[in-house]
């Protein structure tokens, strides 16, 4: 039955010569490494009394870092060889190449002439029809440029027109708001004097007024006083008759018969 190292050697498709060498070498440490596999598990240490088994524990570990240190030096030895037959393998195949490579680049040239010399008439065309559409394209774009540098210019224009005329605008507005408001100043002014002249003839309307509704009422309240005296007057004259009247018909009597009045001191 094949080991694991027989099965990896096998597997790696190593020229023969060269798998036999690399058994010869590595294949007693498979045998060891199977042997303390075993000799380690019947090892096992639970008690601090086991002197004799911890010992032998450390001499299988020692020994086993010994194989372990000698199969590395025996990996580094056999790479490093490796390496240097892999780069004095790729240093003559690389001369061999150098060497081969131009003969067949000039052999392919011959024989595919018609080919290369049709690819390389295309290749022209094509760098021909690329030259002109790029040129197509740079005089497109600067023809696009000088388009836009106009309109550019040309907004511009407009926009400094447009200003000036927003300038203008403004200064029109503010002259028309200025004399708006001066007007309006002019016109409240005028207001106010019409106002003070108004309130001044009213007053003097007033004035007038009341001084002839007094006059009236002086005039009124004179006449009613002159009326109430002339009425206290007559009620007077009227009195002192009347009190002369009866003072008259108590000196007089009257006749039972004829009824004839006679006064007291008539004689």
């Amino acid at each position: 039955m094949e080991n694991q190292l027989e099965v990896i050697v096998k597997e790696s498709g190593l020229e023969q010569s060269k798998a036999k060498f690399i058994l010869e070498n590595f294949q007693n440490y498979f045998e060891i490494a199977d042997e303390w596999a075993n000799k380690a598990k019947t090892i096992k240490v639970t008690d601090a009394s086991q002197k004799a088994d911890m010992e032998i524990a450390r001499v299988g570990r020692l020994f086993l870092r010994e194989k372990r240190i000698v199969v590395e030096n025996s990996r580094k030895q056999l790479k490093e060889q490796a390496l240097r037959e892999g780069k004095a393998i790729d240093g003559i195949a690389n001369v061999l190449k150098a060497l081969i490579v131009p003969i067949e680049e000039y052999l392919e040239k011959q024989e595919k002439f018609v080919e290369l010399k049709e690819e390389a008439e295309k290749e022209a065309k094509r760098i021909e029809i690329e030259r002109r559409m790029e040129e197509e394209e740079l005089v497109k774009q600067k023809a696009y440029a000088e388009e836009q540098e106009r309109i550019r210019q040309e907004n511009e224009k407009l926009k400094k027109e447009a200003e000036a005329k927003e300038k203008a605008l403004q200064a029109e507005r503010a002259k028309v708001e200025a004399e708006k408001q001066e007007a309006e100043r002019k016109a409240r002014a005028e207001q106010d004097r019409l106002k003070k002249e108004a309130e001044a003839k009213l007053a003097e309307e007033r004035k007038s007024s009341e001084a002839k509704r007094k006059a009236e009422q002086d005039k009124t309240f004179a006449e009613a006083e002159r009326i109430r005296k002339v009425n206290e007057a007559k009620l007077a004259k009227e009195r002192a008759e009347r009190e002369k009247l009866e003072a008259e018909l108590k000196n007089q009597i009257e006749c039972p018969k004829c009824h004839h009045k006679f006064k007291l001191n008539e004689k």
